[in-house]
């Protein structure tokens, strides 16, 4: 199956407009309420996906002085479907001067035997802020979890901030050991591009006492960002760290 979803967010006086806002396959996308001057929009997912031999795609664009943020209905689970071959899920942001973009999807979740490589690739304006955060469960319960590759690159006025890339599941060198996940089944992070950070750069903090029940790092990056990042045993603890490094609604 080959499916892509489009938004596109502009700026309408005080609000902001969805001039477009269409999906096919799996994309069932819906409007949600205004909050202040943000669109909101929510993606459901209309059939199981992405299965083996998938290639899925998000493009969301925020223009000038728009204000745009995304989120999920439910976790997306890889599964393996009739074909052993790789399915792909690509999600390109675009953030124009003065417009912002949140990205909040529910976890992805990487069932036995599944294989997928996911991409999101971001392109900011100088002026652009975003939060993004992400949120992979490596398996089921009571089962291992299948291949998964992933990669984030983000750009700011086309040049590289960020480009980092991560591999779990068979066939990935110690993805499991002490130096990746060190027995953990999730793993997430939040990344905040704001111009207002050049001016106030954060401390780097740990957060955590337990490490058996995961830690989370907050660390500046080369550029007006920050980026936490978290490990734990599951989803509840996950969440928690990461709500407690920064609530995102």
């Amino acid at each position: 199956m080959h499916a892509t979803a489009r938004i596109r967010a502009t700026h309408a006086g005080d609000t902001t407009a969805l001039p477009l806002l269409a999906g096919d396959g799996p994309f069932d996308l819906r409007r949600g309420r205004s909050h202040g001057n943000q669109a909101r929009v929510c993606v459901l997912a209309a059939m199981s996906a992405p299965l083996g031999g998938d290639r899925l795609r998000i493009e969301a664009t925020a223009e000038h002085d728009a204000h745009l943020h995304i989120t999920s209905a439910a976790a997306t689970i890889a599964l393996r479907g009739p074909t052993t071959e790789h399915a792909t899920y690509d999600v390109h942001l675009t953030v124009a001067e003065r417009a912002s973009l949140h990205w909040l999807p529910q976890p992805l979740i990487s069932a036995a035997r599944s294989n997928l490589r996911q991409s999101c690739t971001i392109d900011l304006a100088p002026t652009a802020r975003l939060l993004l955060r992400e949120e992979i469960v490596l398996g089921r319960a009571g089962e291992p979890p299948g291949r998964l590759a992933t990669r984030l690159t983000v750009r700011r006025d086309g040049r590289p901030l960020l480009d980092q890339q991560a591999m779990y599941g068979p066939g990935a060198p110690g993805w499991d050991g002490p130096a990746v996940l060190a027995g953990h089944r999730a793993v997430g992070q939040i990344l905040i591009i704001d111009p207002v950070l050049q001016q106030q750069p954060p401390h780097v903090r740990l957060l955590g006492d337990d490490p058996e029940a995961g830690q989370a790092v907050l660390a500046p990056l080369a550029g007006p960002a920050i980026l936490i990042t978290a490990l734990a045993p599951d989803t509840l603890y996950l969440r928690r760290l990461l709500d407690a490094a920064h609530p995102t609604t």
